[in-house]
């Protein structure tokens, strides 16, 4: 199935990169590393039952990187003919031979490639969708026609959309590394808008998965959309304050790539992040515990190896608050000292261990405060911590919403944050590479009017 979804079969992508690395040794490279990859598309938008965006994509391109001794060389093509593959590895060796040696440059240790990934268990990352433009139109005004369908009050919609994408890669080092895979992702969403002239709030919804069957019926996510909109109604402004805030799941995933990016390879190096030097110190709360889990099946951001073609394992990353290890490509972690983690590329399935509570539960411990369900802006300093974004949400009264709030700015400092984790709820919602459900954060200023 896969093979005769793409425009090149598997065993091209191979022959491609053997080539590739036998005329780098050929032309005098120490070492070589190459990736080959293919994919296509689709996203198809209605607005209003009409339909407003077609699109389709399809990509191929090789990826070369080439080294003499310790001076690197990168290139590119997306030309796969024999005499464009000869003429990115000679432009990636000129480029080489003009740069600066850099003591840290190189492939990985060969010991530590994932050379035997074929014999691994299948990760069960491809699901095609063979989703006709017709088809997709129809989940879409579904999707819409079942938001409209909750209330007069939605006033407009900024569509629903439904995207299918597919792909297949293979990467290769001149260390007798080669592998890759077919992946697929595909993903259903609405936004919608409620009342009117001045008053008018909008709100979305959507879900993504590997397998499209995974995915809730388009219905409940129009529906769900709607919900969220109307929910906004009558939102105002509250007083400064210093109160306990709840981050909804969707939020809290980015409070933990914000803790990735900090102990990340480089921002550490360059010492552009508060948490430098905190390996085996506490930087959460005793309440949070972070697992990272590459080889989940279906799991949208498993792998057996990283972009170093380093091999994946799990491993544990906060236990009782504490740090246990950094995120290091091959590169990094010679700057470091250190051994790579096999994270070159990112993170592979941050599973945060969920609490006992659901969303209601955690509005019941936290009592007063603030329920955060947007956020804006981009106000966070990874060099002092300092966290300031605009938000969006709901004011919490013995436990219960008491009305939506708008117009304000949530600050703190992200070592405090991470240390004052009150509660992580069990509410999880997987997005991506962070799985994580609702933060329930001791104290934060709130500055309204």
């Amino acid at each position: 199935m896969s093979n005769s979804r793409f425009s090149h079969r598997r065993d091209t992508l191979q022959q491609l990169a053997r080539d590739v690395l036998a005329h780098a040794g050929k032309c005098g490279a120490s070492a070589c590393e190459v990736d080959v990859s293919d994919g296509f598309g689709q996203s198809v938008t209605v607005r209003r039952g009409e339909v407003e965006t077609i699109e389709y994509n399809r990509d191929k391109s090789i990826a070369v990187a080439v080294y003499l001794g310790q001076r690197k060389g990168q290139a590119s093509t997306s030309d796969f003919s024999s005499t464009a593959l000869r003429e990115t590895v000679e432009a990636a060796l000129k480029i080489a031979r003009f740069t600066a040696a850099d003591p840290c440059a190189g492939l990985p240790d060969a010991e530590l490639l994932a050379i035997d990934c074929d014999q691994l268990p299948d990760l069960d990352l491809y699901h095609p969708w063979l989703l006709s433009v017709d088809g997709a139109v129809d989940l879409a005004r579904r999707c819409e026609n079942a938001a409209f369908a909750v209330s007069p009050q939605l006033s407009n919609s900024e569509g629903a959309t439904v995207s299918t994408q597919e792909g297949h890669f293979i990467s290769a080092n001149s260390l007798g590394f080669i592998g890759g895979y077919p992946t697929s992702r595909h993903y259903l969403s609405c936004s919608m808008i409620a009342g009117a002239n001045e008053h008018m709030q909008r709100d979305d919804w959507y879900e993504t998965a590997r397998d499209p069957l995974s995915l809730g019926s388009p219905e409940l996510i129009g529906e769900h959309a709607a919900r969220r909109a109307l929910a906004r109604l009558g939102a105002r402004k509250i007083k400064t304050c210093k109160v306990p805030v709840l981050f909804e799941a969707p939020l809290a995933a980015s409070l933990i790539g914000h803790f990735v990016h900090a102990v990340s390879g480089g921002s550490l190096y360059r010492k552009t992040s508060f948490l430098v030097d905190s390996l085996g110190k506490r930087v959460f709360s005793r309440k949070v515990r972070i697992g990272e889990r590459p080889h989940l099946p279906r799991a949208l951001a498993s792998g057996y190896f990283d972009s170093d073609g380093v091999a994946t394992h799990d491993r544990e990353l906060i236990v009782d608050g504490r740090l246990q290890g950094y995120f290091l490509s091959a590169y990094t972690a010679r700057k470091l000292g250190m051994q790579t983690t096999g994270n070159a590329g990112g993170s592979h399935n941050l599973i945060v261990e969920p609490g006992k509570r659901d969303l209601a539960g955690l509005l019941r411990k936290m009592g007063r405060g603030l329920l955060v369900t947007e956020l804006l802006g981009h106000g966070v300093n990874y060099v002092t911590g300092d966290y300031s974004r605009g938000a969006a949400g709901y004011w919490i009264e013995n436990g219960e919403i008491a009305h939506p709030v708008e117009e304000i700015t949530i600050a703190g400092n992200l070592r405090d944050m991470f240390r004052n984790v009150a509660a992580v709820g069990n509410d999880v919602l997987v997005r991506g590479s962070k799985q994580v459900g609702s933060l329930l954060i001791e104290q934060m200023k709130v500055a309204g009017h």
